[in-house]
């Protein structure tokens, strides 16, 4: 009878939820779940009844959580607290071991999980698709793949990211060509970071057959957390062209890098835009810019639906410039 009792309570602990933050409306609602994220005036909490739940923070009374979040009252400075205990309306208690501090909820900005700066292990990346089909006088496809991924392990992270692209119309080719990069970042500090990167092009259609990119240089992480991230990196940079009548340019460059993504509305909504403008050292081109902007709008927590603009640009080149612009839309796996 004992051991039954005993293996029905172990059960009961096992399938039990780990849903164990409390939100309590104004109205008189009483919420439980995990606390993902607050930001935007919205708070973001998963049910295990409903899913993730984007509550109006002004309609708030007080909350309590047992998670480590990191508290903001403003955009620079944060609190860690080991947990947040339920005050009088309108406020919330920061449990910090022997000092608490009850601040009001209006004074707060945003609230995550604070994230360490050495991670074990650490892998997040997306898949991006668009897909184009027309039938009409002039038949045309467009296919445009995309993905990018970073692993951070220790002081180490590895970033990855590449594309295709292929457009006809009535049959005849008018773009195909796809790119590949790897970065490879060594952690000084918890901001400071050093890269090296190799990065190549391919066009089967364009005059600008090749193109070869090796760089390396100093990078600033400015914030990596539940809500984006946003990093700056300078490079200098040796960049190889090949033409396809056959000649061939190669000069060195300094560059800058840029990554930056964001959430808003309650992490439904993620823009993003990365890339890099170089200026050579020599005369070979005036200068190149290889950039994208775009927005995601998360159909669940692994579906997107994206839009995104591209721009690809060499100033000044020997035989012909290039200068494309895109705009895609498609659907895309976060991770």
């Amino acid at each position: 009878m004992h051991s039954r009792t005993l293996l029905c309570l172990l059960a009961a602990s096992l399938c039990a939820p780990a849903f164990a933050d409390t939100v309590w409306m104004k109205n008189g609602d009483r919420l439980s779940g995990k606390i993902k994220v607050f930001d935007g005036g919205k708070l973001l909490l998963e049910t295990p009844y409903g899913g993730s739940i984007a509550l109006d923070w002004k309609q708030v009374k007080t909350l309590e959580s047992d998670q480590e979040l990191l508290v903001k009252q403003d955009a620079y400075h944060g609190e860690k607290a080991k947990s947040l205990k339920a005050a009088e309306p309108g406020k919330v208690t920061l449990a910090n071991g022997e000092a608490p501090r009850t601040v009001d909820l209006a004074s707060i900005e945003q609230i995550m999980k604070p994230r360490p700066l050495v991670e074990d292990f650490l892998w997040k990346g997306n898949v991006d698709l668009a897909l184009d089909y027309k039938r009409a006088e002039s038949d045309s496809d467009d296919y445009d793949i995309s993905f990018k991924t970073s692993a951070r392990h220790g002081r180490w992270r590895h970033n990855a990211q590449g594309e295709y692209n292929r457009e006809t119309k009535n049959d005849v080719t008018t773009t195909n060509n796809w790119r590949a990069e790897y970065a490879l970042d060594r952690f000084i500090t918890e901001q400071w970071f050093w890269q090296g990167r190799l990065e190549y092009k391919r066009d089967q259609i364009e005059d600008l057959m090749r193109q070869r990119t090796v760089g390396t240089g100093p990078g600033y992480q400015f914030w990596d957390d539940e809500l984006g991230a946003f990093s700056l990196g300078s490079l200098v940079n040796r960049t190889d062209f090949e033409y396809r009548d056959g000649g061939k340019d190669n000069f060195y460059a300094g560059a800058v890098k840029w990554d930056y993504t964001r959430y808003l509305l309650g992490k439904k909504v993620q823009f993003f835009t990365n890339g890099e403008f170089g200026k050579p050292f020599g005369g070979v081109a005036d200068y190149s810019l290889d950039a994208e902007m775009g927005l995601r709008y998360k159909v669940t927590e692994w579906a997107s639906l994206n839009l995104k603009a591209e721009k690809d640009v060499i100033k000044g080149t020997r035989d012909s410039d290039l200068d494309k612009t895109r705009y895609t839309a498609g659907f895309g796996v976060t991770w």
